[in-house]
């Protein structure tokens, strides 16, 4: 049996809900982590009274300590399904995503948190959106069907309504994609996520953005609408290709961090440590 490899993730602010939990929160009264006093007629737990605190309370008070218990969060993939993440350089983009949804809910699992993924071209597909959970195996399953995927879909536009599928509670949204879209209609989906924590996870792979012949006729095909063209391939060519991709990739940036967010990029294999570094970078 192939060993999972567990990620560890977080979430900027402090975690809310009800259920206990890995995250800081800045509710509870019972938990470790000390937040502030109170007086004991508003928290009465004769239990954590602090007796120094009480004799300097100028009004007579009795006060106790008040500790924040840690608490769970919903952890989410938003999955870009249409057909250009059917790319196979190195590795397929599919199974990059699946190896990534395996790892990440287990490892909620792990942490107590649950886990739900939406994917989506064209529509948000039924076989493929699972709401949250906190069963162990979920992530297996799914992994599997979508290594068996041969995506069709000619754009990812529902990646818009993803949002109607995805608890009110703030959580932790993976929105994993090649991102291969129109950048109007990615602030179209930042603004639906932006209740929770977003985590853009970038999809390339490195044969997508070149050939590795300097010269000759080559083909080369448009994954969305299957469209074929033929180019005579050179090295001025190939020059100007590398610049539309850098500056593809410059604008993504500028769009994500206008919004103050970090984009996770993955161009090859999928490295659970390499999701880790990026949370504690």
């Amino acid at each position: 049996m192939v060993r999972i490899r567990e990620l560890h993730y977080r979430i900027a602010g402090a975690a809310t809900g009800l259920f206990p939990g890995a995250h800081r929160s800045r509710s509870g009264a019972a938990g470790f982590e000390f937040r502030g006093h109170a007086a004991l007629q508003d928290a009465p737990d004769a239990r954590r009274l602090d007796l120094h605190a009480s004799l300097r309370d100028p009004f007579g008070n009795w006060i106790v300590r008040l500790h924040s218990e840690r608490k769970s969060i919903p952890v989410m993939v938003v999955a870009d399904l249409s057909a250009s993440m059917g790319f196979e350089g190195a590795q397929r983009k599919l199974d990059v995503l699946a190896d990534f949804t395996e790892s990440l809910a287990w490892s909620a699992w792990r942490t107590g948190d649950s886990f739900g993924f939406v994917g989506c071209d064209e529509r948000v597909h039924p076989d493929f959106t699972q709401p949250q959970t906190r069963t162990r195996g979920a992530g297996i399953a799914l992994a599997g069907r979508l290594r068996a995927l041969q995506p069709e879909g000619r754009s990812a536009a529902a990646l818009r309504e993803a949002h109607r599928h995805l608890p009110r509670q703030r959580g932790l949204v993976f929105l994993v994609s090649d991102f291969h879209l129109d950048l109007d209609e990615l602030e179209a989906v930042l603004d639906s996520l932006a209740p929770h924590d977003i985590v853009p996870v970038v999809l390339w792979q490195r044969a997508e953005f070149g050939l590795s012949a300097p010269r000759g006729l080559a083909q080369v095909r448009e994954p969305e609408s299957g469209a074929v063209r033929w180019l005579w391939w050179r090295p001025a060519l190939a020059e100007r290709w590398q610049a539309a991709h850098e500056a593809r990739r410059e604008a993504l940036l500028a769009k994500l961090r206008a919004r103050r967010l970090a984009p996770l990029f993955i161009e090859g294999a999928f490295d659970a440590d390499a999701v880790t570094r990026h949370f504690l970078a």
